[in-house]
């Protein structure tokens, strides 16, 4: 946009993105006013239009506009400005608050907010608003709103360090909640006086009860005066009144879970923590009302406030239970919340019972275990009566629902916490529960052996009382039984795997059962999973069966089995072959990947279109395939191969490859089918390692000839695992060499043309394949005359924030500078020395710089390790120069935020230089380099 439109223009285009019925002239106000939006000439335009306070649309888009402007391109501004700025949005706060919408106060608000805490010069922002805003009802809404939002920015900042919208800086920060500290019991007065003057207005209560917890969430409030004053009470009162209406209710519950959040520090807030203690075991009545009156909105809020009371006082609990704020009945709380008929409450509670089951293992005392064995004997119960299906419910368990992901989420935590109360005794409390208990409901019948499924992994082998008693009640369920009782006893029948293992005697009955399965349209999927969890835990025995098993994977295609399903039998078959002779091994190989290549040879000479998740779709197969050659590259299922020995895979290997080369030059422009293809030769190639040697010069051609069409990233991954597995491999050397040429032009010019951000896995699987050469053959790279600019993409790439292209871009340079120190006893170490030092002339000090600025203003905090990696490197090849390389990287850095705020002073700069450079380990340099990064965010 060259230049400022009128406001005339923004108001017609405003209208028409929302009053306008063709949406053609919608999408193109939209854009137009999006464009404006990013111009500089919004803060003029967003501050006419507020000035101007047309209409309620429009208003809203200028604050809207202020408000990201604000937060998102502050920099426009010149300090000069900053004044001007914060005093007419107090202007336009005072002329429309009174009569605004409640979403325009917001984003007012938050625009003040913003501004207030990026702007240094703006002292006590808190006590001025109340000073100006503070003496008329009017402005209460509008006072409490940016009340609540500027404590609630710096909370988020604090969270979420990483924001690229505010970056204040540690130093501002700081200074920012030192001011607001002292503000504090100003804003405890103004809300003690709005809860008595504004009783009766449940909107302004509301807001109180907002902005008292977000002053509690940053951690600044007293809590001695707080817990002294009727403040307090109040929301206490609202969860007590039955007639509180639900805004309220919720903003009371928000406050007090803010409350007792910071109330776990027992010692600062301990007059708190009691105050608090009292005031929710006194809502188990309103809680109990609530269940009565099917108030399931005000009953997640109270199970909300149960619930973060057993958090915060957890500790107190281990060490001192049922005494003091350890008290138990904060647990009979919670477990009358799992026990309510909705689920979702009882799901709230999920993470305190995960967490005291943490603690509880950690600890491993018997008598702590003694004294939490009963709640969770009752947590148990009630999950599996949540986890009952409707009794109208038709058909199997829906897996697509929230009631499934519920039942998933059930079967977890059971699985979490079992070790206390003891899985054998769970699971013969539930057999006899159905056992003893004449005329049960299908429903119920379905959730118990659901549960029982949970933990039947965990039962021991040789058990010999309950199991075989449930195992021949699920073999024996009559044709007629409900269908998701059969389906949840046939996954029953798998998790007790390694029970059935132990006694082969009931194998037979158990395959007949699962065959049966296979061939009901319904239990298909369930009886393949059921029926590889065997294989997995029965390989020996399921030797005698695998001809039988391979006539089922012949039919896969006429049975009613996901692929999902399909891929996970045909790993539990595989590993039937890795406890096989080499010989027959070989033989099934053949059996079972020919099936797979014939499918594709038909799929590729009948040349159908290919419609996704259909038997048309190759990488059905290539799934398959991908799953078979996938278990022989690990060391516990590989086969013992000796110097000089045949692998048993390579014939197999070499016979499938044509069909696979076929495949990707058919479909080389579908990046979803030659993706899976690249997955199924890396496996392949991984399996017989470097016996698949006549499969490289094929195979790097193929690959050469389709990237110079198709830039498809998989190429280059796989790539990477051929110079993994022959980059040592003198003779192999030269053409490895040629493939990374070939493959660099095509790369430089698609991530020049489309931008490093937009092609994060080719910048990943790059550098993963130019870290294979550093590690395999440095010299061959080192000599290369691609090696500056794969250094100069590695730099440029150094800031891009997705976490595993970054990550390779790092490991590679890291091996890169390590090549110079390691293994220094080797011939050829000398000449890598001399190499890097030719690249580190004159690329250091930008590396240094990249990293530097990487770290300061593009990457996350949880990606630094990676960088620290790289500077330590540099250090060990080269501390002193690496000094003066990062002195020069420090300087170039900004001094000072747009606001007027000092990113970092002097002695902070010479502080985290001298701890860098003095770093013996390279968690030193993680840890300065992750706080260093916080003054500047």
């Amino acid at each position: 946009m060259d230049s400022a439109p009128s406001t005339e223009t923004v108001v017609q285009a405003i209208q028409t993105l929302y009053h306008n019925p063709d949406p053609a002239c919608k999408e193109r106000a939209s854009a137009w006013l999006g464009e404006l939006q990013r111009s500089v000439f919004a803060w003029e335009v967003a501050d006419q239009l507020l000035r101007n306070g047309q209409d309620l649309e429009t208003s809203y888009f200028a604050a809207q506009t202020m408000r990201t402007k604000i937060q998102y391109a502050f920099h426009e501004l010149p300090q000069s400005a900053h004044q001007s700025l914060k005093e007419s949005l107090l202007n336009h706060a005072q002329n429309l608050v009174s009569n605004a919408s409640p979403v325009i106060i917001t984003q007012l608000a938050l625009a003040l907010a913003d501004l207030a805490l990026q702007v240094a010069g703006w002292k006590c922002p808190a006590k001025e608003l109340i000073e100006k805003f503070g003496n008329t009802v009017g402005n209460l809404p509008f006072l409490l709103e940016v009340l609540t939002v500027l404590p609630e920015e710096v909370s988020s900042l604090l969270i979420h360090v990483n924001s690229r919208s505010l970056r204040l800086g540690a130093n501002r920060r700081g200074e920012v909640i030192e001011e607001l500290a002292g503000s504090c019991d100003l804003v405890v007065q103004l809300l003690i006086a709005c809860t008595q003057s504004c009783a009766a207005d449940s909107r302004v209560q509301a807001k109180v009860y907002r902005c008292l917890g977000s002053w509690f969430n940053l951690g600044v409030i007293q809590g001695e005066a707080v817990a002294t004053s009727q403040l307090l009470n109040a929301p206490f009162q609202a969860m007590h009144n039955p007639e509180t209406v639900s805004s309220v209710h919720e903003a009371a519950c928000d406050c007090i879970c803010s409350a007792l959040y910071v109330a776990e520090d027992i010692t600062r807030y301990e007059s708190l923590a009691n105050c608090l203690f009292q005031g929710v075991i006194s809502l188990s009545e309103p809680y109990h009302l609530s269940v009565a009156q099917e108030d399931i909105d005000k009953s997640l809020n109270y199970c909300r406030v149960f619930t973060e009371l057993a958090e915060s006082f957890l500790e107190l609990m281990m060490a001192a239970p049922g005494q003091g704020l350890g008290d138990l009945r904060i647990l009979d709380l919670l477990l009358a919340c799992v026990g309510h008929c909705q689920y979702e409450v009882a799901e709230i509670t999920f993470n305190f019972w995960y967490r005291l089951s943490e603690v509880l293992y950690k600890r491993d005392s018997t008598n702590l275990n003694t004294i939490f064995k009963p709640y969770f004997q009752r947590l148990i119960n009630s999950l599996s009566e949540h986890c009952r299906m409707d009794e109208d419910h038709e058909g199997i368990p829906d897996e697509t629902d929230d009631f499934a992901d519920f039942r998933i989420r059930v079967s977890e935590l059971i699985k979490d916490v079992v070790f206390i109360v003891g899985s054998i005794n769970v699971f013969t409390q539930l057999f006899r529960n159905l056992a003893e208990t004449p005329n049960t409901t299908w429903d119920v019948t379905e959730a118990h052996m659901y549960v029982m499924s949970a933990v039947a992994k965990n039962l021991m082998p040789d058990e010999s009382e309950v199991v075989p008693q449930v195992l021949q009640a699920v073999l024996s369920l009559p044709q007629d039984a409900h269908i998701a009782v059969r389906y949840t006893g046939t996954q029953l029948v798998g998790e007790l795997c390694e029970w059935i293992d132990r006694h082969p005697d009931v194998l037979d009955s158990v395959l007949n059962f699962l065959l049966a399965g296979l061939q009901h349209p319904k239990l298909g999927s369930v009886s393949a999973t059921s029926l590889q969890n065997i294989c997995a835990a029965c390989r020996e025995q399921m030797a005698r069966h695998f001809k039988g098993l391979l006539q089922i994977v012949e039919a896969l295609d006429n049975l009613h089995i996901s692929n999902e399903a399909a891929v996970g039998l045909l790993k539990g078959i595989s590993l039937i072959l890795t406890k096989m002779p080499h010989d027959q091994l070989a033989v099934g190989l053949r059996a079972l990947c020919q099936i797979q290549a014939n499918r594709l040879s038909q799929l590729i000479v009948q040349n159908e279109s290919v419609k996704e998740g259909t038997r048309t779709d190759p990488t059905i197969f290539l799934d398959r395939l991908a799953s078979i050659f996938s278990l022989f590259q690990y060391r516990h299922t590989a086969p013992e191969v000796q110097n000089g020995q045949i692998h048993p895979c390579q014939q197999v290997v070499q016979e499938v490859w044509p069909v696979l080369s076929d495949t990707c030059n058919k479909y080389q422009a579908d990046i979803r089918i030659v993706e899976r293809c690249c997955r199924c030769i890396r496996f392949a190639v991984r399996c017989v390692g470097k016996q698949s040697a006549g499969l490289l010069q094929p195979l790097v051609t193929q690959m050469v000839n389709v990237y110079q069409v198709h830039q498809h990233s998989c190429f280059l991954y796989l790539g990477s695992i051929l110079v993994d597995e022959y980059g040592m491999e003198e003779g192999c050397r030269s053409g490895l060499l040629d493939m990374l040429k070939a493959f660099c032009g095509p790369t430089f010019q698609l991530l020049k043309t489309g931008g490093l951000r937009n092609h994060p896995d080719t910048i990943d699987d790059l550098f993963r394949l130019c870290a294979r050469f550093v590690q395999r053959c440095p010299l061959v790279i080192l000599h290369s005359e691609m090696i500056d600019a794969i250094l100069e993409c590695a730099m440029a790439a150094s800031t891009l924030d997705h976490r595993d292209a970054n990550a390779s871009v790092m490991k590679f340079l890291r091996d890169l500078v390590h090549t110079a120190i390691a293994n220094d006893c080797d011939d050829d170490y000398q000449v890598r020395r001399d190499m890097v030092e030719k690249l580190m002339v004159v690329r250091g000090p930008q590396l240094v710089q990249s990293l530097m600025s990487a770290t300061v203003f593009y990457l996350p905090s949880y990606m630094l390790p990676d960088v620290a990696d790289v500077v330590f490197e540099l250090m060990r090849y080269n501390r002193a120069s690496f000094c003066v390389w990062l002195e020069h990287a420090l300087k170039a850095l900004p001094t000072e935020t747009t606001g007027g705020a000092i990113n970092a002073t002097h002695k902070q700069l010479t502080d985290f230089h001298k701890q860098i450079t003095s770093a013996e380990e390279v968690k030193t340099v993680s840890s300065a380099l992750r706080d260093f990064s916080r003054l500047y965010r």
